[in-house]
This record gives C-alpha cells, structure tokens and sequence, in this order.
C-alpha cells in the first residue's frame, strides 16, 4: 500500500469499462484516456480503478491499482492497431504505462450501484477507504458532514449523480429514506 500523506488529486480512481481494459491492463501494463475527458487534477502518481456492472460478482469496487511509470500522448490508431479506420482513429488519448499492478487486501465496494468515471483522491484515503465514499475529497465540510452520517450510519451517498427531466445534476450528498430521497448541498447556492 502507497504511504500516507495529503497531496489533493495525487491518486486517481478511474473506470474499467470492461473486461477487455482489465486484460490491456493486466498484460500490457496500461490504460487510456481521451485527451478530451482529462481529470480536473492531472496528472495522478497513481491509478486506481473502479469495476462497474460489466464485472458481474466483482463490479461496483475498487481492487486494482499502481504507481504510474510513464504518461504519453498517442492516438487510437497507435493504441488499437488492428482496428477498422474510423473518425475515432485521429482522437488522442494519454495512455498511461504503471510501474505494477497491485490488488488491495479489501477492495473499496460502492454499497450502492453507480456510475463512476473519475474521482480524484489522495494516498491517505485511498489507505483508509471501506467504501467508494470514503474516497472523495471535495472539501473539508463534506468530509466532515460524510463522516457524520457514516458515524450516525445515516444511509448517504457522495457525489450521486441524478437525471431531471434532460438536465444532469451532481448532488453533495444524496439521502435514501424509507418515504422518498433528501439531497444535501454543502458548498453551493442550490
């Protein structure tokens, strides 16, 4: 396990879309993301990623993660070679080499199903997470609100992500109840 400090963004959790990522990673050593879609903190020490559903027994966790050895920019056509030519060819990606692939002793679970794609960490959570919550590291009122409702076993999610007719929203802080749903915002003007 990475040692302890505080270095916001240090760590990145990142998605697995499939089995076919996992099998890039494990074999080849590496993984990609579109230049388009950049993390806000970039660029991570280390990667970790998040398995969702296509992971059948094993999705909804956090397992595997590794030092990043090399970051470069390629495009598509470099990174999938035998692929058919199309628009998506030209696309840059960073693809990202690790130094290993480690596997936790406990994965982080989402007790709750959910769509991640990036969640900037530190080292520090990452140490300490039981749970995909425990890993955002947005601002010191919602750490400390989160560890109220984790203490009082209050059943919250972090960053939720919720569709309103064709608007997206991104919640502090959603609360499930017997009688419906609460979202709690921290830092915001909603």
């Amino acid at each position: 396990m990475p040692r302890s400090d505080n270095k916001r963004g240090e760590f990145l959790i990142a998605i697995l879309k499939d089995k076919s990522d996992f099998a890039i990673l494990q074999e080849m050593g590496w993984y990609r993301i579109p230049l388009e879609h950049k993390p806000r903190r970039w660029p991570p020490r280390w990667l970790a990623f998040y398995q969702p559903k296509a992971f059948g027994e094993d999705a909804y966790r956090v397992r595997y993660y590794g030092e990043v050895g090399n970051i470069q920019v390629v495009e598509r056509r470099e990174i999938f070679p035998h692929e058919f030519l199309s628009a998506k060819s030209d696309h840059e990606h960073y693809r990202i080499t690790l130094k290993n692939l480690e596997e936790r002793k406990e994965p982080i679970i989402s007790l709750r199903p959910r769509r991640l794609v990036f969640v900037p960490t530190t080292r520090e959570k990452f140490a300490l997470a039981e749970q995909i919550n425990d890993l955002f590291d947005d601002s010191p009122l919602e750490d400390r609100l989160w560890l109220e409702f984790k203490q009082l076993k209050i059943g919250a999610e972090r960053q939720w992500g919720v569709q309103v007719k064709q608007q997206y929203y991104q919640l502090d802080f959603a609360l499930f109840c017997n009688q419906g749903r609460i979202n709690v915002e921290t830092d915001g003007d909603t």
